[in-house]
């Protein structure tokens, strides 16, 4: 039944909120057809005023055909004519005229046509109607180069354009024994005037009738679509109407009481969860729907049928997943102007949520009720009026009054006038600082139990009261100013308890002499941990230089083949693995080298320009393997005072760092040099992935990486900022880094230029070192040499390679 899918809004069309349209045969093929006839009653019209203009046209062309046929078989028929009836006269101007106005007086004479007859050398020697000049010759009046002139006879009747310009008929006829020619020339444009003037009125005849069928199209096609819109309109009034009652939990109700048929609008459906079967429901399908304990419809109809009151009553109905559904219809009678019957219309609420916010606030006044009730203290609450809201035991039994008398609805004065107020032997008020709006106080009954009550004014004017039994409270209060005396006892007790602290002080203070000997002693541990990093990568290099050594040979296949190409790639990873590992111990080492302090300085004159040529092209190769362009902005002037291998090495790992963390495709590097007053700051920058302001802190710090070992996705050992730092540190100058996630990072080295000042001290320290190096072999003990702040000269001794 309503289970049925939903009709589209074309296939409801015959209904609009339950008004029903006619459902005849023709009727149904007339909607059907209705679209169609919207474009082809104008087509047809259209085409009708195509065909009639061309037929008119194609009956005046045969119209004016047949007139030209005409005219030139008449030509041809009266220029013979004439020819056999001047045959005989003499060739004579007189003779000639005489005869022509004898045989064909002017007023016989077609509009326009001329009768010519010339000598044998074509002079002029009469004319019918007669002209006024006779002068000049037949091809004057006919034109030159005219085919008539030429053929003669045989030429027949030509159309041609004459001397003057005008088109006409002309017939050639020659006189017996060669004595002349006769022309008849016809105008054409006084024989078409008959036709012309038939065209003009088909002209207006047609176009009179062209407006009125435009006309008759245009009220057509205004009045299409006007029904169009007019239905467009129903069609969007029923959808809003629809929409609007969809989204206010309602349903349209149209109950035709005579026909007994029921109308639902579609959200009246959607509010149940069915779906639309046809256009009306019966009368039995609604009323099995209706829950059994609510009433039945037909209890309904027949109150109306006895009376014409209106509807507002409430009933549940059964929805598609089987639940039921509160229904409040509210509709009254009526009566329809079409057959005169009478409607119940109206509309149906949702009032599912009310019936349950009305259960659900019954159950909480209840659960209110008991809980007020279930409370240790006494309570009472006030309205606005000063009348009893909700009152518990408590309070009644605090002022003796019996359930009777503590009735809600009554006033203060009536309920406290029935009442007896406990006996007070004490209060205490102001136990908390009152406002107009609330207060609180104590207050000792004779019987020796301690209320606190709390007054408060409520948002709606009232007040609620709530006395507490504080009796137990107020006995722990004398408990505590007991327990206050034997505080202070107990103080007294932590004052004699200070001295032996002031003893265990003493003692802290030795312990911490021990520690500073126990970090001490961890300095110490620190320094041997350096040196054994620094011997075992000195003791790792040998059999590493054989693994490579060996895999290189192995890879090459000088001694032969290896047998399985296999073999050549796990040999060309064994050396790849092996250099990886030996840049590794080479960190360590030159780390460990440099926090024993073991490593020497060779200052001298260095050129910043091939220096960083030089580490460019040790990064070459990975950088065009990344397509990464490599910019250099370093003057060629630019000397520096450094230990040239050192020099190197911060260049190679701050620009390897560079390369390794710069994406491939669009990554960008640029190494420049700025001069700063005695010192070069060296700038390399990238585009790279840039570094966490959070981890910049620890950064240059050994073994120190942006990366956690679970998040790795670049090798290395974390040294190579470390060595640049201590290395850049050793020269007197520094490192700082700036960086910026996503964006890049920015390398600052700060490196000495050769001065005058620097050059002495240079070889200030040189002799010192050669002194201390002599005290050495001799056995004396070695002189530290002094130098200036920042170039205080490293002579330590150092490691073999």
């Amino acid at each position: 039944m309503l289970e049925a899918d939903s009709a589209s809004l074309s296939a409801r069309a015959d209904t609009i909120l339950g008004i029903h349209r006619p459902q005849t045969a023709a009727h149904t093929r007339f909607v059907r057809a209705e679209i169609w006839l919207r474009y082809a009653v104008p087509a047809f019209l259209a085409t009708f005023l195509v065909c009639l203009a061309a037929g008119a046209a194609l009956q005046l062309r045969g119209e004016r055909s047949e007139i030209l046929r005409d005219t030139v078989t008449d030509i041809e028929t009266f220029t013979r004519l004439v020819t056999g009836a001047l045959a005989d006269v003499e060739a004579t101007s007189p003779a000639i005229r005489l005869r022509l106005e004898t045989l064909l007086p002017a007023s016989l004479m077609p509009a326009g046509r001329q009768i010519l007859v010339t000598s044998a050398s074509e002079t002029i020697l009469g004319a019918h109607p007669a002209l006024t000049d006779l002068s000049g010759t037949l091809t004057d009046r006919l034109g030159e180069m005219q085919a008539l002139s030429t053929l003669g006879e045989r030429a027949g009747v030509m159309a041609l354009t004459l001397a003057n310009g005008e088109q006409a008929f002309a017939a050639l006829r020659t006189l017996p024994k060669g004595r002349g020619q006769i022309a008849v020339i016809q105008p054409i444009a006084p024989i078409l005037d008959a036709w012309a003037m038939r065209m003009r009125h088909q002209v207006v005849l047609y176009g009179a009738a062209a407006l009125v069928i435009i006309g008759i199209g245009i009220a057509y096609a205004l009045q299409t679509q006007r029904a169009y819109a007019v239905d467009r309109l129903c069609e969007q009034i029923k959808q809003r109407l629809d929409t609007a009652l969809g989204r206010g939990r309602c349903g349209l109700w149209d109950w035709d009481i005579p026909r007994g048929r029921i109308y639902w609008s579609d959200s009246m459906y959607a509010l149940l969860g069915y779906r639309r079967e046809r256009e009306f429901l019966s009368f039995g399908d609604v009323n099995a729907l209706v829950h059994p304990d609510d009433g039945d419809l037909y209890a309904l109809a027949r109150q109306l049928a006895a009376s014409q009151s209106t509807v507002d009553h409430e009933f549940r109905m059964r929805s598609a997943n089987g639940g039921w559904i509160w229904l409040r219809t509210r509709a009254e009678i009526v009566p329809d102007q079409v057959d005169g019957g009478r409607h119940l219309v109206g509309i149906a609420l949702d009032v599912t949520e009310q019936r349950q916010l009305a259960e659900s606030n019954a159950t909480a006044d209840m659960r209110l009720r008991d809980a007020v009730e279930a409370i240790s203290e006494a309570f009472v609450l006030w309205d606005t009026s000063n009348r009893l809201v909700l009152c518990n035991s408590k309070f009644r039994h605090l002022h003796a009054l019996s359930p009777d008398d503590a009735i809600p609805g009554k006033r203060y004065h009536e309920i406290m006038g029935r009442g007896v107020l406990p006996p007070v032997r004490r209060e205490l008020r102001e136990i908390e600082a009152s406002s107009a709006t609330a207060r609180t106080f104590e207050a000792e009954l004779t019987d020796g139990r301690w209320l606190q009550i709390s007054e408060r004014r409520t948002k709606d004017g009232g007040y609620v009261s709530v006395g507490t039994d504080i009796t137990n409270l107020k006995r722990q209060q004398e408990q505590l100013v007991a327990s206050e005396r034997e505080l202070i006892e107990t103080v007294k007790d932590l004052k004699r308890s200070r001295r032996t602290l002031e003893l265990q002080t003493q003692q802290l203070a030795d312990l911490a002499e021990r520690y500073l000997d126990q970090k001490a002693q961890a300095e110490t541990a620190n320094q041997a941990k350096s040196e054994f990093l620094a011997t075992m990568s000195h003791e790792l290099r040998t059999p590493l230089n054989a693994i490579m050594g060996f895999a290189e040979l192995m890879e090459s296949g000088v001694y032969g083949t290896l047998g399985s190409p296999r073999y050549t790639e796990y040999c060309r990873d064994i050396r790849s693995s092996g250099d990886y590992l030996l840049s590794v111990i080479d960190d360590i080492l030159n780390m460990s080298r440099i926090e024993s302090h073991r490593v020497r300085l060779a200052l001298r004159e260095v050129p910043l320009d091939d220096a960083v040529q030089n580490a460019l092209k040790l990064v070459a190769e990975a950088a065009k393997a990344k397509s990464l362009t490599i910019g250099v902005d370093v003057a060629t002037d630019l000397t520096l005072l450094a230990d040239g291998r050192a020099l190197h090495q911060i260049l190679l790992n701050l620009i390897q760092n560079a390369v390794k963390f710069t994406p491939g495709g669009d990554g960008r590097i640029v190494v420049k040099a700025r001069p700063s007053g005695d010192l070069v700051n060296i700038f390399i920058e990238d585009n790279g992935i840039g570094i966490p302001k959070a981890a910049l802190r620890r950064l240059g710090s050994p073994f120190q990486q942006v990366e956690t070992n679970l998040t790795r996705t670049h090798k290395g050992s974390g040294l190579g900022l470390a060595i640049a730092r201590s290395m850049a540190e050793l020269h007197g100058g520094s490192l700082r880094i700036r960086s910026e996630e996503g964006l890049g990072t920015i390398i600052m080295v700060r490196m000495p230029i050769p001065t005058a000042e620097r050059r002495r001290d240079l070889v200030a320290a040189s002799s010192d070192e050669t002194v201390d190096s002599l005290r050495e072999v001799s056995g004396a003990r070695p002189r530290g040499g002094a130098g200036t702040a920042g170039m205080q000269p490293r002579v330590l001794a150092p490691v073999s390679a």
